[in-house]
Protein backbone atom coordinates (compact mmCIF):
# COMPACT_ATOMS: atom_id res chain seq x y z
CA UNK A 1 0.00 0.00 0.00
CA UNK A 2 2.98 2.27 1.24
CA UNK A 3 4.77 1.52 -2.24
CA UNK A 4 2.17 2.10 -4.34
CA UNK A 5 0.44 5.47 -3.18
CA UNK A 6 4.47 6.24 -2.66
CA UNK A 7 4.24 6.84 0.83
CA UNK A 8 6.23 5.76 4.01
CA UNK A 9 5.35 3.27 5.88
CA UNK A 10 4.47 4.97 8.76
CA UNK A 11 2.74 8.10 6.96
CA UNK A 12 0.04 5.08 6.08
CA UNK A 13 -0.47 4.11 9.27
CA UNK A 14 -1.35 7.65 10.40
CA UNK A 15 -3.51 8.21 7.11
CA UNK A 16 -5.00 4.64 8.80
CA UNK A 17 -5.28 5.62 12.52
CA UNK A 18 -7.24 8.99 11.09
CA UNK A 19 -9.38 7.26 9.16
CA UNK A 20 -10.51 5.44 12.27
CA UNK A 21 -10.76 8.12 14.32
CA UNK A 22 -12.61 10.14 11.71
CA UNK A 23 -15.02 6.74 11.25
CA UNK A 24 -15.50 6.36 14.91
CA UNK A 25 -16.52 10.27 15.58
CA UNK A 26 -18.70 9.84 12.45
CA UNK A 27 -20.30 6.62 14.14
CA UNK A 28 -20.71 8.46 17.63
CA UNK A 29 -22.71 11.49 15.38
CA UNK A 30 -25.03 9.37 13.73
CA UNK A 31 -25.48 7.30 17.16
CA UNK A 32 -26.24 10.75 19.29
CA UNK A 33 -28.61 12.11 16.03
CA UNK A 34 -30.68 9.22 15.96
CA UNK A 35 -30.71 8.54 19.70
CA UNK A 36 -32.07 12.03 20.08
CA UNK A 37 -34.73 11.26 17.13
CA UNK A 38 -35.65 8.35 18.84
CA UNK A 39 -35.94 10.20 22.13
CA UNK A 40 -38.51 13.33 20.83
CA UNK A 41 -40.77 10.75 18.68
CA UNK A 42 -44.07 10.87 19.45
CA UNK A 43 -45.33 8.19 16.82
CA UNK A 44 -45.11 4.77 18.69
CA UNK A 45 -44.28 3.07 14.93
CA UNK A 46 -41.66 5.99 14.61
CA UNK A 47 -40.17 4.63 17.98
CA UNK A 48 -40.23 1.21 17.10
CA UNK A 49 -38.53 1.90 14.16
CA UNK A 50 -35.93 4.31 15.15
CA UNK A 51 -35.20 1.48 18.41
CA UNK A 52 -34.62 -0.78 16.03
CA UNK A 53 -32.27 1.07 13.96
CA UNK A 54 -30.32 1.87 17.30
CA UNK A 55 -30.10 -1.66 18.05
CA UNK A 56 -28.68 -2.52 14.67
CA UNK A 57 -26.14 0.44 14.82
CA UNK A 58 -24.98 -0.78 18.73
CA UNK A 59 -24.84 -4.52 18.05
CA UNK A 60 -24.84 -5.09 14.32
CA UNK A 61 -27.47 -6.18 11.80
Amino acid sequence: MAKSRRLSDNRVLVELIELGIEARKQKEKTFFDLAERFRSAGDPGEAKRLGDQLGRLVFGE
